[in-house]
């Protein structure tokens, strides 16, 4: 690559001129002096975050997010190893999850911190997204609230001069469409830089989704059949907005400001209605409903990097964030064709403002040089600090109507909370030999939530976790394969949310459809976290990797099961330990590795296997809630020898089964299976046309809700109709 002339390559190549001078004849000076062109060309190893960093990160870059032409990111994150996505294939609130874990145990980051609550990942643009981080090891620079691991998503940062381009997209399955645009701008004017990203999209769908109770009384003999169907109908409207401007100082400093809106609108109706083969039906037979929400996001933030002496550097940042979140829903419900005995309205407004700090100070230093000959060791410190408060104000009104026969439920659970955050923390990396390199890190993260409210008792909880972390990397002198260790002390602190001891009123109770109350009493879980890992790289860009697994958690969280004042409530509850395991196979190489001649081909696989086992709950199939067991990953990219054409395929597979949750309840999810493939061709310099279809297998996803006791059982299984979608984008530079 070209490289600038340093200093001594400029004197050396003086003084060979100088010297052929000295040796040449002498001769009449030319009428006009040619000038000289001189290059120089070198190579330089391509820096790899994944193969080079002694912690443990995958980066998956700016092109690959982009590839299929997403229009949320979980679509992204399902081709990933390691990762899932919870829920049917094209429907959204799937759960994010690592080694097979969700609810709280993978943590999701934007920009290094955590979104407030309400805020939805798959509200995020692909197009506004530079990068995504996988650290599958906990780090002490990041929050260690990652049992499973952490998802870190960079939104665009790098600002390429003269940048403008603009996408349209047309999203149609058989049950709903979803257009969208983006816009994506960046120039440079002197010392200032500037981008901005845009994106609005519109999702409709209309859709049904049928499901089934049976029950058994103490003998097995049934005494329940009956089934519903729920057909509902929607439509969104969002918005995403990124501007950021740089500033470079004339010491060498920079100045960042970053900003990220989120505006959002749903509304929907639905009508559900059972029938009843035999036995007891619903306490409403005929449900109709609408829904409306309205939410917006904001957070801004300033960021200052100061260059000092000998490399070191001070890296300060400040934000302030402010989320709202309002919606209204109204219920009618009856039973067996008489008039309703249910009119019930729920009206909730909720609003939440933040602050957050952090500040970095990170400086090489190298030991001398020891007297007995070896190298001397290289070191990377970083000491900082990561501090926010929230306050969160939410109000949520219910009213039943006075109806002959109903019985009304009202209630009114507003309530103020303040949370206070404080982490400190320092890690050092390196090098002990140009082989083996170390890092270890030390964090101390402190959480305190007050809340209180008209209806509700004074909520004090506080908890802090102290994390001890240790990863090293040793490389073998054949300079292809490596070996990874990580030791972690991590957690998951209870949400705010689930400390709130206000009850969300389930329309139709049982012991499969229950109120939901919170905790206040609530502890983090802790987690001993042991990783390793084998690498084996080959070829341009050939990599197999085999990596196992082991966490031991203590106050393990579930869903505990109530049945007061003649209704089933479900809370969480902390309830002994737990233990999970876990080993990843992956393989990703080109076509060009196995053979002289090959086409452009990029290959990819990769397996999780998943084992957990939950101590107070009686076996078999006692583990963690909803773990995904088996997961794999199967795709091939083709580019045409010209580059004007690329497709690929991907195959993802998620197996479910049957997990005890207690004593009494259970849980079972079906396999799912999505098959994505995409094409893109380079019509010219300035536009591009990008083909997908995703979910081309249109598979549907059945759960199961069970429940059992010394009085019978009682199932719920409800089956989510599989969509394919095909997605056609435009996308044009200029």
């Amino acid at each position: 690559m070209p490289a600038r002339l340093t200093p001594i390559a400029a004197a050396v190549f003086s003084l060979t001129v100088a010297a052929h001078a000295d040796e040449a004849p002498s001769r009449p000076p030319p009428q006009e002096a040619e000038m000289m062109k001189v290059e120089i060309k070198g190579s330089a190893a391509k820096y790899d975050a994944r193969r080079d960093d002694t912690a443990s990160k995958t980066v998956v870059s700016s092109e690959e997010i982009q590839k299929y032409g997403d229009t949320a990111v979980t679509d992204v994150l399902k081709r990933l190893p390691g990762i899932t996505i919870g829920g049917a294939a094209g429907r959204s609130g799937g759960e994010i999850r690592m080694r097979g874990l969700g609810a709280g145990y993978t943590q999701i980051l934007i920009n290094g911190e955590r979104a407030p609550a309400g805020f939805s990942i798959e509200n995020l643009a692909p197009d506004v997204i530079e990068r995504i981080e996988v650290l599958r090891a906990a780090s002490a620079e990041y929050s260690t609230q990652s049992i499973a691991g952490t998802i870190n998503i960079v939104l665009k940062k790098s600002l390429k001069p003269a940048q403008h381009e603009l996408k349209i997209s047309e999203s149609r399955g058989n049950r709903g469409s979803s257009p969208s645009a983006s816009l994506q701008m960046s120039d440079k004017n002197g010392a200032m830089s500037y981008s901005l990203g845009a994106n609005v999209w519109r999702f409709m769908y209309n859709r049904s989704t049928p499901s089934w109770e049976t029950g058994d009384d103490a003998d097995g003999i049934p005494n329940v059949s009956r089934a519903s169907t729920w057909r509902d109908q929607g439509r969104g409207d969002g918005f995403n907005l990124s501007p950021r401007i740089n500033w470079s100082l004339a010491n060498g400093d920079t100045l960042t400001s970053q900003t990220f809106v989120n505006l959002n609108k749903f509304a929907s109706n639905s009508h559900s209605r059972t029938e009843v083969a035999f036995g007891a039906g619903p306490d409403y037979d005929r449900i109709d409903s609408t829904y409306s929400n309205h939410n917006g996001f904001a957070r801004t933030d300033l960021n200052w990097v100061h260059k000092l002496e000998e490399g070191a550097k001070l890296d300060l940042k400040a934000a302030v964030s402010d989320a709202r979140n309002s919606a209204d829903s109204l219920q009618v419900g009856g039973n067996s064709g008489l008039p309703a005995t249910l009119v019930r309205t729920v009206t909730s407004d909720s609003s939440e403002q933040g602050f957050s700090t952090q500040g970095k100070y990170s400086t090489p230093y190298t030991f001398s040089k020891p007297l007995d000959g070896t190298e001397a060791t290289e070191h990377a410190l970083s000491l900082g600090w990561d501090a926010g408060y929230t306050q969160r104000d939410d109000t949520r009104l219910q009213r039943d109507a006075d109806l002959p026969g109903a019985s009304p439920i009202n209630s009114d659970e507003g309530f103020s909370a303040k949370v206070t955050r404080l982490a400190l923390y320092g890690q050092d990396e390196w090098n002990i030999t140009p082989l083996w390199s170390v890092y270890t890190g030390l964090r101390w993260e402190g959480l305190d939530t007050h809340a209180d409210g008209g209806s509700i008792d004074a909520v004090d909880n506080r908890s802090s976790v102290f994390s001890p972390l240790m990863q090293t990397l040793f490389k073998l002198p054949n300079k292809k394969d490596q070996l990874r260790l990580a030791l972690t002390r991590t957690y998951k602190a209870p949400s705010t949310a689930s400390l709130i001891p206000r009850k969300f009123t389930s329309t139709n109770n049982s012991p499969t459809e229950p109120d939901r109350r919170g905790n206040p009493d609530l502890k983090p879980e802790t987690a001993l976290g042991l990783d390793a890992s084998f690498e084996h790289y080959w070829g341009d860009g050939g990599l197999l990797s085999a990596s196992a697994s082991l966490r031991k958690i203590d106050n393990y969280t579930h869903q505990g099961l109530f049945y007061e004042d003649q209704r089933w409530i479900a809370s969480a509850i902390n309830d002994g330990r737990a233990e999970t395991r876990g080993i990843e196979l992956e393989a990703k190489f080109p076509a060009s590795v196995l053979m002289d001649n090959a086409p452009k081909l990029d290959l990819r696989a990769s397996v999780s296997r998943n084992w957990s086992r939950v101590e107070v709950v009686p076996g078999p199939d006692n583990r963690l809630d909803q773990q995904v067991p088996l997961s794999a990953t199967l795709g091939v990219d083709y580019k045409t020898p010209d580059g004007q054409l690329s497709t690929g395929s991907n195959f993802s597979f998620r197996n479910g089964g049957l997990a005890r949750l207690s004593g009494t309840q259970g849980g079972y999810t079906s396999v799912r299976r999505d098959l994505d493939v995409y094409a893109l061709w380079k019509l010219d310099h300035q536009n591009n046309l990008r083909v997908a279809v995703s979910n081309l297998l249109g598979q549907d996803y059945t759960t199961e809700s069970l429940y059992s006791d010394g009085n019978g059982s009682l199932n719920r299984t409800t089956v989510a109709s599989g969509e394919t979608q095909l997605r056609v984008t435009v996308e044009t530079r200029f």
